[in-house]
């Protein structure tokens, strides 16, 4: 790849909008700060599940443009089918959450009345005070939430590496074309993961008391908000 000025300016313009498109999309980070929470997953586990959604999230734009430009597809409809994706995505996270809340209320109104609940494997165990039954149950468990939202983040569409990853490729120059998607990629991921940490960082120290159990159904509700946010306000 040369060096040029135009190159330089392309990979300015990658690196500076993935920041900015990534702070201003709250369904970048908060989903994960309020699920981890709720979950109690560890920093760790938080961020290899967000670096794993947000892969895909980047991952799937940049094949629908590699795809569009391959068969001269032009910029306008591949941006039209990925603000399709957008709308199917919302909604989808907005399903989600509203999924999650719903299960999370009942979690909470059964601990309310004595039943504790325990996750193994991905499942919920429910077990009665004072009662040597154990009942078992299928929840809401971490495999599934895992799953949901990194289906949710390749539905979702990064609109704004589209015209910058079609703009060198239009013209052949397929090395910084591919340099200018990683740039994305790389700060989109980081800037992710930088917000998720701080965030969640704060979160575990902050104590709901007697909010505690229904903190489920807090978690589902904020990631529907995120959903309704895209569609309806824009971010």
């Amino acid at each position: 790849m040369e060096i040029s000025g135009f190159s330089l300016s392309v990979l300015a313009a990658a690196a500076g909008v993935a920041f900015v498109h990534t702070i201003l999309g709250p369904d970048h980070y908060l989903p994960f700060i309020v699920l981890a929470r709720a979950r109690s997953w560890s920093m760790t586990r938080t961020l290899v599940v967000t670096a794993i959604c947000g892969f895909g999230h980047v991952a799937s734009s940049i094949v629908l443009g590699g795809v569009g430009i391959a068969f001269g597809v032009a910029v306008g409809k591949i941006e039209g089918v990925e603000g399709g994706r957008g709308d199917l995505a919302a909604w989808a996270l907005v399903a989600f959450g509203l999924a999650y809340a719903l299960w999370g209320l009942r979690h909470a109104l059964r601990k309310k009345s004595g039943i504790e609940t325990h996750e193994h494997h991905g499942h919920v165990h429910l077990h009665t005070h004072g009662d040597a039954s154990h009942k078992h149950e299928h929840g809401m468990g971490s495999n599934l939430t895992f799953w949901a939202l990194f289906i949710v983040f390749v539905l979702g569409p990064c609109e704004p590496l589209i015209p910058l990853f079609v703009l060198p490729a239009s013209r052949g120059d397929w090395t910084l074309a591919v340099a200018t998607a990683v740039i994305f990629s790389v700060v989109t991921l980081v800037t992710m993961m930088g917000l998720t940490a701080a965030a969640l960082a704060g979160a575990k120290q902050l104590r709901l008391g007697p909010l505690e159990r229904w903190s489920h159904a807090l978690a589902g509700s904020v990631v529907a908000a995120s959903g309704l946010a895209i569609l309806f306000l824009g971010l």
